[in-house]
């Protein structure tokens, strides 16, 4: 029988945001979801909690506690991609407001609490968005470090450049300094950087699989999509846009669909030019410890049958 992984979910969603949470969601056998934080980030916090709670009933999950973190950096003010997301950060399907509730515990209380009662080794933190309500708890608590199994997350680049600035990717960028503090933490991490997914490109023809469910939750998961990958097309010259965020629940469900190496990744936080960068020693050129797995390839066709079957699920 396997046992099922605990989890913490940080998010900022997000359309692909939503996937993710939508995917751990369909996989019940095998993920525990324990609660999932909200910080600001791709739009601010008023609406990325809005929107974790729409995704959780979306999915029928409405049991799941959403909490609230942080509103804005660590140090820098708040940088936001309506841009990308639509100004409510799920443009693209209409939805209504959410029924349940925000838990009345801070985000960052609800981290260090859940890691100090549960058994040490059995909490996998999932980001995907900024890591502020991270840095946060690991400033506060650096106890809990040691206690975490695992941080999987989806943030930084290195031979794709960046795509908020020419050297940094978005999660990152926000709050480079919270970033710092989770790198050098000393937590096992596996990182999910744009090299890896700017290779799952939601193409017509993936999109058209997902809409052949035909269940309310993967119609609005299509709009979502189709609106979502509009600024890659535009951007890249793409069929479709690359999924990220889902790469991290996928880590924990087919860990062999990636492949990387242990590297070491410092974090840019002096430079404007290149602040928020992930500078990843890939090719072990600076004597520095490895702090962190780096995902380099996927199997992009075994992620989205793995999306698509779970999504088929809710």
């Amino acid at each position: 029988m396997t046992v099922r992984r605990k989890i913490i979910i940080d998010t900022d969603p997000g359309q692909d945001d939503a996937a993710a949470l939508m995917l751990a969601f369909g996989s019940p056998e095998e993920i525990e979801v324990l609660g999932v934080c909200a910080v600001a980030g791709n739009v601010p916090l008023r609406l990325t909690s809005r929107n974790a709670r729409i995704v959780c009933e979306l999915a029928r999950r409405s049991d799941i506690g959403v909490y609230e973190g942080a509103d804005k950096p660590l140090e820098r003010p708040l940088v936001t991609a309506e841009h990308v997301h639509g100004k409510t950060g799920l443009d693209g399907a209409a939805l209504d407001e959410p029924k349940m509730s925000v838990r009345p515990q801070h985000a960052v209380d609800f981290i260090v609490e859940t890691l100090r009662r549960e058994e040490e080794g059995t909490v996998t933190l999932c980001t995907l968005g900024p890591l502020t309500n991270i840095g946060m708890a690991l400033r506060r608590a650096p106890d809990i470090a040691p206690r975490v199994r695992e941080l999987v997350m989806m943030g930084g680049g290195f031979s794709e450049g960046g795509n908020i600035t020419p050297a940094a990717e978005f999660n990152i960028f926000v709050d480079p300094q919270a970033a710092d503090i989770v790198f050098r933490s000393g937590i096992p991490i596996v990182m999910m950087p744009l090299d890896v997914t700017h290779q799952l490109m939601t193409t017509k023809a993936r999109v058209a699989r997902i809409a052949a469910i035909g269940t309310r939750p993967a119609r609005v998961m299509v709009d979502w999509l189709e609106f979502f990958e509009r600024f890659d097309v535009e951007k890249y010259g793409s069929d479709g846009g690359p999924l990220h965020d889902p790469t991290v629940i996928a880590y924990l469900l087919k860990p062999e669909l990636f492949t990387g190496r242990n590297c070491n990744v410092e974090i840019e936080t002096n430079s404007e030019l290149t602040m928020g960068m992930t500078v990843v020693d890939w090719w072990r050129v600076s004597g520095r410890t490895p702090n962190a797995r780096v995902m380099r390839h996927v199997d992009s066709d075994g992620f989205f049958d793995l999306l698509t079957e779970r999504l088929a699920r809710l």
